[in-house]
């Protein structure tokens, strides 16, 4: 066993524990859990709800309070730490400083605002019904909390989150997922000595934890980057992960010898990582211990309902359901409002933020673990939370229309948007749309400007479109997906619409429009790879701008020009590429482990190649006989010796030692050497 686990399993088990925790986890309560989990999850896919909830049902249904397939196994709440550890350790890892200092009047003015009232309000109303102070503490942080997983998850299905509710949602969702750091360090500390005063316990544990980070970063500067560094120069991917795992429980040992929550050293050990050049790495390498640990954790805290209280007291929990929802809508509603968002906006924001989260899960647990919270109280809060989680995602998916519903002035002022954008299209002008209004979206706007080809842009973000229109330059405020914004923009009179931001299911979303609307307009869309280049293709996209494919173009072009081939050659060599749709560019080798993070996708279409041995199945017969394209791969070259063919015809016959370079999908690709060694 390895030191580092050996001295983390130390720090709460003996060998004897050990033991008797494995004797508990019995291979039958294994396959209970998995199959019911796979079961809920396939289902709740299915019905397009999120996993978080589907593990919370299966631990209600096969646990102690359920069916009582399960016993209340002491072994699993100690597996579930672990999840809790990794949930924590993912926060801190996906923590980005520029983006919390780009939103900092939305996180820390809405978002702040947002948990304190709650909390205080929250907590207030706990302590008057009866719930002791510590406890009435804590489970104001937890009801103050929304849930990320679901309402981002449900926001990009519904191509939200580029709005300005969308927007609002997640700045105040980035500081909640930030204050459950306090918390850890807060409930540790509400059980501390009775001889002192709560705040000089607060004082000593706040000191303790920002001693513990100053030493783990000063760590982590001088001995993380060196280690890491020499760990990927192994190139082993066995040894990577080691490396992360022992960095992820080193932080938490350190924490809890510290008497703070371990899952609070595993969100800073994230943190140090996080400002390292390797987190894209560590966070694909984490990823399956992650996601399975974390469905344990939820699946434990399913199981930790009591349906039997739960129903006793059912006018508690849909009562504490129902002011939970509305009073966290009513005071974001407030203070989105007092930042200067119009009434439909700021219900909508109030209305995604309305349900509990899975972190409050995280902070029930560690007060359940130190016994802050017993009786009916937790029962009732666990109960609330995901009843609200489970109402909230019907809440989120039909947010818009309860704005309209609600709000009146808030259809009024889309109406009127969209007088502004009829306004600047035009009657009759043969312009060009451009949907986004970033970088790219900008020099187009200019190139065009040169030419005298008129254009007008739409973009979601109020600062740049304000900025742009007092500059002079086209562009309002709308939303380039919905039909009625790209009817308003003048799509009936367009000559061209370019898509300029690489966002493939809003690129979907427009072609759809667009195809039932103006089906010969010609549409150019800019995505990140060769990935979606069919589904776009095949959605009615004229032209594909490919970013990572027209770099390698451009760093060709300048190196064979470099190396004196005549421009000439080289424009053709361009030009050719572009009227073969990137054709030779489509596809690569993969090895081991990927260049960067944007290539670690493991359905991507690639190259790979395989070698005819004498008794290989496909030597003697002709590519076209073998049918290879009816499991989606394509032959793109054969090497023969020294001779290398690049697209063979179909009449080719195949020989011993030929060496055909297949592309496609990773299943396809395997199915086609199969056809090819076997038949």
């Amino acid at each position: 066993m390895p030191l580092f686990l050996e001295a983390s399993l130390r720090v709460k088990y003996n060998e004897t524990t050990i033991h008797i925790l494995m004797d508990q986890l019995d291979f039958h309560y294994i396959l209970i859990l998995l199959a019911t989990a796979v079961t809920l999850v396939a289902l709740f896919r299915y019905l397009h709800l999120p996993q978080v909830l589907a593990y919370l049902c299966a631990g209600m249904a096969v646990g102690p309070h359920g069916l009582a397939w399960i016993p209340d196994l002491q072994g699993t709440r100690y597996l579930a730490e672990f999840g809790l550890v990794f949930l924590m350790f993912s926060i801190g890892i996906e923590f980005s400083l520029p983006q919390l200092m780009a939103m900092r009047r939305t996180v820390f003015g809405l978002g702040g605002l947002q948990v304190l009232l709650s909390c205080l309000a929250f907590g207030v109303i706990a302590w008057v019904l009866g719930v002791p102070a510590e406890g009435a503490i804590v489970i104001g942080g937890i009801l103050a909390l929304s849930s990320t997983a679901i309402g981002m998850k449900l926001l990009v299905e519904q191509l939200e989150h580029h709005s300005r509710h969308g927007r609002q949602a997640f700045g105040v969702l980035l500081f909640q997922d930030l204050a459950v750091v306090p918390f850890l360090i807060l409930i540790p500390a509400l059980t501390g000595d009775a001889g002192l005063s709560i705040w000089a316990v607060l004082g000593a544990s706040a000191l303790k934890g920002v001693l513990v980070l100053v030493i783990i970063l000063l760590v982590g500067r001088w001995l993380l980057r060196p280690l890491f560094h020499e760990v990927a120069l192994a190139h082993s991917r066995e040894f990577f992960m080691l490396t992360v795992l022992l960095v992820t429980l080193a932080g938490a040992w350190i924490t809890q010898t510290a008497g703070l929550s371990p899952a609070l050293g595993a969100f800073f050990a994230g943190l140090m990582i996080a400002e390292t050049e390797y987190r894209h790495q560590v966070e694909a390498d984490i990823l399956p211990f992650r996601d399975v640990l974390m469905g344990l954790f939820f699946i434990t805290v399913g199981m930790l309902l009591d349906l039997g209280i739960v129903r006793a007291l059912w006018p508690w929990v849909l009562g504490a359901t129902v002011f939970i929802m509305v009073f966290k809508t009513a005071l974001i509603f407030g203070l989105s409002r007092a930042f200067g968002a119009e009434a439909g906006v700021a219900l909508r924001t109030g209305l995604v933020l309305a349900a509990g989260g899975e972190f409050g899960f995280a902070l029930l647990v560690q007060a359940g673990y130190f016994n802050i919270l017993t009786g009916a109280a937790p029962q009732i809060v666990l109960a609330a939370v995901l009843l609200s989680m489970l109402l909230g995602t019907l809440v989120i998916r039909y947010n818009g229309r309860l704005a309209k519903r609600l709000v009146p002035s808030y259809q009024e002022k889309r109406e009127s948007n969209l007088d502004l954008i009829r306004a600047e299209a035009g009657a009759g002008r043969a312009h060009v749309i451009i949907a986004g209004y970033g970088r790219s979206g900008q020099n187009l706007a200019r190139m065009l400007k040169q030419e005298e080809i008129p254009s007008l842009a739409l973009d979601l973000d109020p600062v740049r479109v304000r900025d742009a229109r007092d500059a002079g330059e086209a562009v309002v405020y709308g939303d380039a997906t919905r039909r009625d914004v790209l009817l308003a923009a003048g799509l009936m009179q367009a000559r061209s619409l370019a898509i300029s931001f690489a966002d493939t299911p809003s690129a979907m979303s427009m072609l759809d429009a667009v195809h039932g609307l103006r089906p010969d307009l010609p549409v150019i869309v800019r995505t990140k790879d060769d990935r979606d280049l069919d589904r776009l293709r095949a959605a009615g996209a004229t032209e594909i701008v490919a970013e990572s494919l027209e770099g390698s173009l451009m760093m060709g072009s300048h190196v064979l020009v470099s190396l004196g081939v005549p421009v000439t050659r080289v424009i053709k060599q361009l030009r050719a590429a572009h009227k073969d749709r990137y054709r030779m560019l489509r596809g690569f080798f993969h090895g081991e482990e990927s260049e960067s993070p944007d290539e670690v996708d493991a359905g991507q279409e690639r190259l790979h190649s395989v070698t005819l041995l004498p008794e290989a199945h496909a030597v003697g017969r002709r590519i076209a006989d073998l049918h290879l394209d009816a499991a989606g791969v394509a032959v793109t070259a054969v090497r023969r010796g020294g001779i290398h063919g690049p697209q063979p015809a179909g009449d080719t016959k195949l020989r011993a030692g030929d060496v055909l370079v297949l592309y496609g999908a990773p299943d396809a690709l395997d199915e086609a050497e199969k056809i090819l060694l076997q038949g």
